[in-house]
């Protein structure tokens, strides 16, 4: 049996993680962690921490973890340059699943993805397009920019450096590098994301919805299950589902 502390327990994926949780008879929750509370004080009885508190706690989280030895699955976003770096240090500590989105069917679209920039090649047009609920606070997605990461890398390119966030006023003529990305907020949307390649006569979109967040829990919960058993180093949820 695996032995989980998750971090964020009182936010919506903390709960839902909880939930999916007590439905695995391989997992059992050892500890749930949340503003207040200490990860110091119930850390050792864990075999795997799962982090879904926020991108600026992440940090302290890993920290700790590699302090004790204990495998990590990352759920935050939003982290900036520095809070990457500070947790790329620990990677030769201890194993980690770090991933923008967990659900199954998120990282086929991934896969998808880079398989059709591959094959139409630079002639079409891209853009992504991504919509969550009206709460969250960070934009674009992590799943909309690892997309556009994807659309990048295959054209041999920094997204930062072809990104284009959104269209207002006279800004002319759309350019054959750019990447479009687009954030919509509103309602109660667990997220939807779409990857448009558009050129002259003909268009293609891949699209993924999400109806509900254990799709993304019981994906986090078997990167779980999956880090405890590895060595030391940075894993994504394509290592987890063997799609590399």
């Amino acid at each position: 049996m695996t032995k989980i502390i998750i971090t964020g327990s009182k936010g919506r994926m903390g709960q839902t993680l909880v939930a999916c949780a007590a439905r695995n008879p391989e997992l059992e929750v050892v500890g749930q962690i949340d503003l207040g509370d200490e990860l110091s004080s119930v850390i050792d009885q864990g075999d795997v921490i799962i982090d879904f508190s926020s991108h600026n706690a992440t940090g302290s989280v890993v920290a700790l973890c590699a302090e004790r030895r204990k495998a990590l699955v990352i759920g935050t976003t939003g982290h900036d340059k520095d809070e990457k770096s500070r947790i790329l240090n620990f990677k030769s500590q201890i194993p980690m699943v770090w991933a923008s989105n967990y659900s199954t069917g998120v990282n086929t679209l991934f896969w998808l993805t880079r398989k059709a920039a591959e094959i139409l090649g630079p002639s079409f047009d891209l853009e992504v397009v991504e919509m969550h609920h009206r709460l969250k606070i960070d934009a674009p997605s992590g799943t909309a920019t690892t997309l556009g990461e994807i659309l990048a890398e295959v054209r041999g390119q920094q997204l930062r450096d072809v990104a284009r966030h959104g269209r207002a006023g006279i800004v002319g003529e759309r350019t054959s590098a750019e990447i479009g990305m687009h954030a919509l907020r509103g309602g109660d949307v667990v997220g939807d994301h779409t990857v448009i390649f558009a050129a002259n006569g003909e268009r293609l979109e891949l699209t993924h919805k999400a109806a509900s967040r254990e799709t993304f829990a019981n994906g986090a919960l078997r990167a779980a299950e999956w880090v405890v058993k590895q060595q030391p180093g940075i894993y994504n949820m394509q290592d987890v589902l063997g799609l590399k």
